[in-house]
């Protein structure tokens, strides 16, 4: 029976509604994202200021696209938001194009993962080389941490650079100003962090500090910057804006807005599938990737930074019970509660417990033993890894994607050249199932085996190979049973090939053709050229054929 082919966009809550499969966890789904609420807040505002933006607009993200995530998606528990991996690229932005420039590339690349969505996409996204997403996120880990440290020390810069080297040479340059208050929040903040999950699982460690360093800091009145001091009460802005945009200009914020759309359904599906490992489900990655769309449209006009699926929030919403997306749409609505009345008090917030929280989010997005466990791997995964890691620390996120992309796929095409038979069979030199099988093969019949995909990538090494011995041979049979797929390459190869074979007389027989490859041989000419007869879909009626034709020289 023919299996039913999943819809393009099918958000996984209207499956649960329509089937009933929400009312059996309800309750640990509310409860679930109660708790993933208030882990969302210290995170929202501290990714919001690391990007360069206010603190709101990091909760109005976390609130608007973490409920269209869960609303629309095609995971049952995934959590959406602002996350680390955003801080540089909205930071760069920003500073290229301003803040309108950062809302219409957001816009721009909810658009184009809709587009990757409905062109059912989110399968060949799922597979990006796992160095690549290792070398940037670790590189993405010390870039978070570098950006933190003037906050960390409470320095008094003169200037704060992007550049890596510039940013660090500024800080030693000024390790004289440090404020030794912000400097012990920090430190306090981290160690609160880390180890109150010890003692109280619930409540998430961020928030304790936040609240333990806050109401610190307002009743002994240390003498430390604040989030009150750099941008004032924090207010929620439900209105729309929408910004002016000439169709002119629209070409420069295509690289940006790609950067966003590449990496946002990359760590969006990277969380699904994380998350189906820990419930035992399978999520909809076209549907996935479209509900993010949506969510990155919508959340910008709203004073919105982009969002994605987000790995820690979504693991501590399974670790908590939650199962389905009502537990996502609860965290958004107990975010907008919690902000709507007690908002005013997150102006008192220490920018250094900001810094201590992002420093921990840098630590463990580090993933320094995975790092170090690549490391050991082949030198085509290394080369991918440290390529993509230095690029990102010291030059641009969207150039080590775009570099890292472009050296796995060199990489690829490499070993799948290396992986062509280098020799040809005949005779007494075939493989074992044909001598077992064919006790009588004519010396002047060759056989040949095409293993694997063939496309531009190996086309080049299979047809020098059939080239400089086929010659040798009155026939020439080219084994392709395990060929799932040609490219217009590797044909165009091989019909100049068999030119020049003809040419010297050798015949070509072509055997284990499945019905897609043929269909692809003979509307690109190898048919004309050997004949349509002489394409065989199985080994022995090559055979046959090729000991008649030397019969009958």
């Amino acid at each position: 029976m023919k299996q039913k082919r999943e819809r393009v966009f099918e958000p996984v809550f209207f499956s649960l509604l329509k089937q009933g499969g929400l009312r059996a966890n309800f309750s640990k789904d509310i409860l679930a994202g109660i708790v993933v609420g208030i882990v969302a807040i210290p995170l929202a505002i501290a990714f919001a200021v690391a990007s360069g933006v206010s603190p709101e607009k990091g909760v109005m993200t976390a609130i608007i696209a973490g409920f269209i995530v869960s609303f629309l998606g095609g995971s049952r528990v995934q959590i959406g938001g602002p996350t680390g991996a955003f801080i540089i690229i909205v930071y760069g932005i920003i500073n290229d194009y301003g803040l309108e420039g950062m809302i219409i590339s957001t816009v721009m690349a909810g658009l184009m993962l809709m587009a990757f969505g409905f062109m059912r996409l989110g399968t060949f996204l799922k597979f990006i080389p796992h160095p690549l997403i290792v070398g940037f996120t670790s590189g993405i880990a010390i870039v978070i941490f570098s950006t933190q440290i003037a906050n960390a020390l409470g320095l008094t810069l003169p200037e704060n650079p992007s550049a890596f080297i510039d940013k660090w040479s500024v800080y030693f340059q000024n390790m004289d100003t440090i404020n030794w208050w912000a400097t012990g929040i920090t430190i306090a903040t981290i160690l609160i962090s880390i180890f109150s999950t010890k003692f109280i699982k619930v409540i998430p460690g961020s928030f304790i500090a936040i609240i333990v360093m806050t109401v610190l800091t307002a009743l002994c009145e240390l003498p430390v910057t604040t989030i009150g001091t750099l941008y004032g009460e924090i207010k929620l802005n439900f209105a729309p804006t929408f910004p002016s945009v000439e169709l002119g200009q629209l070409g420069s914020y295509l690289q940006p807005a790609f950067t966003i759309a590449i990496l946002g359904a990359i760590e969006s599906l990277l969380s699904a599938v994380v998350a189906d490992g820990m419930i035992g489900s399978q999520h909809r990655s076209n549907t996935e990737l479209i509900g993010q769309g949506i969510a990155n449209v919508v959340a910008p006009l709203f004073g919105g930074i982009p969002a994605t699926g987000a790995i820690a929030r979504t693991a501590t919403n399974i670790k908590n019970g939650g199962r389905t997306p009502v537990a996502g749409m609860t965290h958004a609505v107990v975010l907008l509660l919690i902000m709507l009345f007690f908002g005013k008090w997150a102006a008192l917030i220490p920018m250094s417990c900001l810094a201590g929280i992002l420093i921990v989010v840098a630590y463990n997005m580090s993933e320094w033993r995975t790092f170090r466990s690549v490391l050991r791997a082949s030198y085509f995964d290394v080369i991918i890894l440290l390529a993509t890691f230095f690029i990102t620390v010291l030059v641009d996120l969207t150039v080590a994607l775009e570099i890292g992309i472009v050296l796995a796929s060199l990489m690829f095409m490499k070993r799948m050249a290396d992986n062509a038979p280098k020799e040809i069979m005949s005779g007494s030199n075939v493989d074992q199932d044909i001598l077992d099988n064919y006790q009588d093969i004519p010396a002047t019949v060759g056989i040949y085996e095409i293993s694997g995909p063939f496309f531009f990538g190996s086309a080049k090494t299979y047809c020098q190979t059939i080239r400089s011995m086929g010659v040798k041979y009155q026939i020439l049979i080219i084994r392709m049973r395990h060929v799932p797929f040609v490219d217009t390459t590797a044909i165009k190869n091989l019909r100049e090939t068999i030119n020049q074979l003809q040419a010297a007389g050798t015949k070509i027989v072509l055997s284990g053709v499945n019905d897609k490859v043929r269909k692809d041989l003979i509307r690109f000419g190898i048919g004309a050229q050997i004949g349509e007869d002489a394409i065989y879909p199985k080994f022995d009626l090559a055979l046959y054929a090729a000991r008649d034709y030397v019969t009958n020289l």
